[in-house]
């Protein structure tokens, strides 16, 4: 069993504080604890009262603790010593939007990338000249750190983790649980300014949705356009806006993420699920594995693949 150790540092918003409960509860492998400096009743900002049940010793023998809050305001002495703490132990450490300041405050981001909530991303690197700051991704992962931005972001870093510790099989089964798209890469833009096209207010998720039922098809810029029934140049601009990444970018993305989930539920030879995700060859496979996930699709599957013994879809 995993042990997950949410520490909470108000002020918070309870949002936030239900992100890690709603992500890592919807897999069996987890054991979640929500702790902070001085159990018991705790104020949100914008919404009602919460009850926080375990003080800090719950951080003691945590596999990952994720620092969630303060508003950028400091964060108590005991907190700070106790992340500290579990950081030496060992332990995975994260932060959810303004719980970077906590972990900078900890010293755990010196010297390292990090991000938080794009308005308040000039205060931490202000405040913290050590920290290299990216106003940007939703997520950042340095030195076996990780940052996220807010909200939605957040989400995204605890599916993040999930893949990590379980494959991307277990990360797609607890978004649909939450009702959430799939885990976008962490590079992905926090803050879009065009998040709407302006020219007729419509969307290329139908256009999504066909292309992820066609992977396994040779798909083009043109092949998108047509079934979106627009330009290739406006396509691309509107695709942008809506996600944060070209179409190109988009398919590989979901090309790999599909390569991934073969690998784990099925026995598939290596040559058919580059062609079903896609991604054309064996070698195409190795190459697109080994520069996103850092292992091979042998190393993965031995990693990941929970499939039966004789399974082929």
């Amino acid at each position: 069993m995993h042990r997950v150790a949410a520490v909470i540092v108000p002020p918070v918003l309870s949002f936030d504080v239900s992100i890690p409960l709603m992500v890592f509860h919807s897999v069996p492998h987890y054991d979640v604890r929500v702790c902070t400096a001085r159990p018991g009743p705790m104020p949100t900002v914008g919404g009602p009262d919460i009850v926080v049940p375990d003080g800090l010793d719950a951080l003691e023998g945590a596999d990952t603790v994720i620092a969630v809050g303060s508003g950028g305001e400091q964060a108590p002495t005991e907190t700070l010593d106790a992340l500290r703490k579990a950081a030496a132990a060992g332990a995975r450490i994260a932060s959810l939007c303004t719980g970077a300041f906590v972990l900078a405050q900890a010293g755990l981001l010196d010297g390292l990338r990090a991000t938080t909530h794009w308005g308040l991303a000039g205060d931490l690197a202000t405040r913290f000249p050590s920290i290299d700051v990216q106003p940007d991704p939703l997520f950042v992962e340095d030195g076996g750190i990780f940052t996220s931005a807010g909200a939605a972001a957040a989400i995204d870093l605890c599916l993040h983790l999930v893949r990590i510790d379980y494959g991307a099989s277990a990360a797609n089964a607890a978004a649909r649980l939450a009702v959430v798209p799939p885990v976008r890469p962490g590079g992905q833009s926090q803050f879009i300014e065009t998040p709407l096209p302006p020219e007729r207010g419509t969307s290329f998720a139908p256009t999504r949705v066909w292309a992820l039922e066609h992977l396994d098809h040779p798909l083009t810029l043109t092949d998108l356009a047509g079934h979106a029934k627009t330009s290739v140049r406006t396509l691309t601009r509107r695709f942008h806006a809506e996600t944060g990444l070209s179409p190109l970018q988009w398919l590989l993305h979901q090309r790999i993420d599909r390569a991934r989930e073969l690998l784990e539920t099925t026995e598939l030879p290596m040559d058919q699920v580059a062609r079903k995700s896609g991604l054309g060859s064996a070698d195409s496979l190795r190459k697109h594995m080994v520069g996103r996930v850092g292992l091979t699709p042998t190393a993965y599957r031995a990693s990941f693949n929970q499939a039966p013994t004789g399974a082929s879809r």
